[in-house]
């Protein structure tokens, strides 16, 4: 991880109505960095992520991407600007072989790294399998595959464990640890799991409230009394 720069966001604010979704956030991500966004449910993580990738509207606040501005692009001009995502729902094609999808999503990102991403992620075994005959943990790595398309600069990943038994969390978490270390592949990771988490974040954003609540490495975050007490009863105390 380099002293780089390449995710900086700044006022990331957005109101439903009378509800504000998020208060000015702040969030800075250096290159090859693997940053957690943590919090409970309605704290505003993947309103976060909406924000970041330019979805819907009411959108406030600045974002830097590699050093340039990308406020103002649609969420079509940040994916080809560097900027790739994956949801919490798997957003695979049943009848289309794995192969067939990786390479329709790279003729979209005008770059072929098919044949890279099936092997970093070990799906070329299974790559002449259509999507709806591979398991859902299976399933997940082609998601994650597809966010790899065109070799993004930044990947942010909405709860990418999500379904997934512990051995297979664990194993998608060795392959965004390598990824990153390899690559210097910075990413943003919306994640439940903790032992995914904890696994393999470099430094850690807890938002609450629609706030972030406190940021920095995920021992020190763990053991911070204001999570603590945010959180009794979860997984954090």
């Amino acid at each position: 991880m380099t002293g780089t720069i390449m995710l900086e966001a700044t006022g990331l604010t957005r109101h439903f109505g009378g509800f504000c979704a998020l208060n000015n956030v702040n969030l800075s991500v250096r290159k090859g960095e693997i940053r957690g966004l943590i919090g409970s449910n309605g704290a505003g993580k993947s309103t976060c992520m909406d924000v970041l990738t330019g979805r819907g509207r009411n959108l406030q606040g600045k974002i830097v991407l590699d050093g340039h501005d990308i406020s103002k692009l649609s969420e079509r001009e940040r994916r080809r600007a560097g900027m790739a995502r994956s949801f919490q729902k798997t957003n695979i094609f049943p009848e289309l072989k794995i192969r067939e999808q990786v390479m329709l999503a790279a003729r979209m990102a005008e770059t072929d790294n098919t044949d890279e991403i099936l092997s970093e992620l070990s799906l070329d075994t299974i790559a002449d399998q259509p999507g709806s005959e591979v398991s859902y943990g299976d399933q997940r790595r082609v998601d994650l595959a597809l966010a790899l398309v065109g070799k993004p600069k930044v990947l942010l990943l909405d709860e990418p464990a999500a379904g997934l038994t512990i051995e297979e969390s664990l194993t998608m978490a060795r392959h965004l640890k390598s990824l990153s270390d390899r690559h210097s592949l910075t990413v943003l990771i919306v994640e439940h799991d903790m032992e995914v988490i904890f696994s393999v974040c470099d430094n850690l954003t807890v938002l609450h409230l629609g706030e972030v609540l406190t940021e920095g490495q995920p021992e020190a975050v763990r053991s911070d009394p204001e999570v603590v007490r945010a959180y009794l009863g979860s997984t954090f105390a």
